[in-house]
């Protein structure tokens, strides 16, 4: 099964000269816990999480209203193809300890998948079952 045939096409993106907390705000209101950082050509440059504006922007004593998303953002994201096979997205998930990745089409977003996403395919439930406990597993290490 090819990712483009599970993967979320309506995605919310920010752009990079945004606040920190207009993307606290997209993320809240959409109810997710990433947003891919594109330019106005949806080219990728980045993703932006909760837990970066919590610790790059806040623990840091940094005024989200001032803050620009580019300078929190997480550069040089993986991402995949729609075409790829969902195995590879769930590999790449694993690996790169994400829970979710763009779908890069000539350079342009043309969506997210995440590891709900496969979990709710009854074909890689266990595949992403095992991919969210590597990466539940990893984040208990890193904590204790």
């Amino acid at each position: 099964m090819e990712v483009k045939e599970l993967m979320n096409p309506s995605v919310v993106t920010i752009e990079p000269t945004a606040s920190a907390a207009l993307a606290a705000r997209l993320i809240s209101r959409h109810n997710v816990g990433a947003l891919p950082v594109c330019g106005a050509d949806r080219r990728l440059r980045g993703m932006v999480t909760d837990r970066d504006i919590v610790l790059r922007c806040v623990a840091a004593e940094e005024d989200p209203a001032q803050t620009l998303v580019r300078d929190i953002m997480t550069r040089g994201c993986t991402a995949v193809s729609p075409r790829d096979d969902c195995r590879e997205a769930t590999r790449l998930m694993s690996v790169q300890q994400v829970r979710r990745l763009p779908v890069v089409e000539d350079g342009r977003l043309v969506g997210i998948v995440s590891l709900a996403d496969l979990a709710r395919s009854q074909r890689f439930d266990m595949e992403a079952a095992q991919a969210l406990g590597e990466i539940s597993e990893n984040i208990i290490r890193r904590r204790f």
